[in-house]
């Protein structure tokens, strides 16, 4: 069960907050002591904020949350221009509106001190605002993002496999399966990353088409391919966990030494993940990640 919550970001932007949780239930063979079910956490729980990736979406982090739910307040955001938030057509797509959209929502649902957990484009986001606000952060995960400057090359492939998307599609069937199998960009069948663009597609007159504005995810991506983002690791106080797939885009030296560079950093990988980390090996990344949050304790 999720329960949206809207909370206002920078420049007045709506965004879409979803908290996480079943319902609490009594255990019969408790019944009358307030006995917890273990699905929701009790009230005053400490937060976890989950921040996806580019074109992503909240929903992409249910599996996650609702074991993180069991023992925290955990809330997936829908930033700027994806999910249900507001896309505004003139609005800013820069890092330190992402950024600011975090804190707001920190601030506003009232998370901190927080854990952050971060896929992709949203674990520079977490990174970053962990770096600027330390008071608000207590721990952070960084799941497959580079800390090095992508470039030019990177974006402009980016526009091109923008452009080769055979949009409308006429089914669901049809997304999963050119983003599963037919899409370039796709080594060998992976069926969790057709299921991953079903999520954030939606029916329109003609067809299906992404809930996003492919422009503004290429304005999003231009304000942090060009530069290198080591020096706002170096300011992360708080303990920080850099995991990686072992067939996604950070790769191993990479990510050991975005570790070395963190006053407190740790290192996972999951094996047989890709990109998706998190959604394409739920279970192994789960098993990644508990321990480190086992280490931060519950206050």
């Amino acid at each position: 069960m999720a329960r949206r919550i809207d909370v206002t970001g920078t420049g007045g932007v709506r965004l879409a907050a979803w908290e996480f949780g079943d319902p609490p239930k009594t255990d019969p063979a408790q019944d009358g002591q307030g006995a917890h079910d273990g699905h929701t956490a009790p009230e005053g729980s400490p937060g976890v904020l989950l921040l996806h990736g580019l074109m992503g979406r909240a929903s992409h982090w249910a599996y996650t949350a609702r074991w993180l739910s069991a023992r925290y307040r955990a809330v997936a955001l829908d930033q700027r221009g994806h999910g249900r938030s507001d896309k505004p057509p003139q609005g800013s797509f820069t890092r330190d509106a992402y950024v600011d959209d975090a804190e707001a929502a920190l601030e506003q649902l009232g998370l901190a001190p927080v854990v952050l957990i971060g896929h992709a484009m949203g674990a520079l986001t977490a990174w970053q605002l962990a770096a600027r606000r330390p008071d608000l952060v207590r721990g952070l995960i960084i799941c497959d993002m580079r800390a090095s400057a992508l470039g030019a090359a990177s974006q402009r492939e980016w526009g091109q496999w923008f452009k080769a998307w055979p949009l409308p599609f006429a089914t669901l069937a049809d997304v999963r399966k050119w983003f599963g199998e037919d899409d370039p960009w796709v080594e060998r069948p992976n069926p969790a990353r057709g299921e991953f663009y079903a999520e954030v597609m939606a029916e329109s007159p003609d067809g299906w088409r992404p809930v996003f504005e492919p422009e503004q995810m290429l304005r999003t991506r231009e304000t942090w391919v060009y530069d290198a983002h080591w020096e706002e690791l170096t300011q992360v106080r708080c303990p920080a966990l850099v995991v990686r797939g072992l067939d996604g885009e950070l790769g191993r030296a990479e990510a050991q030494e975005m570790v070395r560079v963190l006053p407190r950093g740790q290192y996972a990988e999951v094996a047989d993940a890709g990109h998706l980390v998190h959604y394409d090996q739920p279970e192994a990344w789960r098993a990644a990640i508990e321990p480190f949050l086992d280490s931060l304790g519950d206050s």
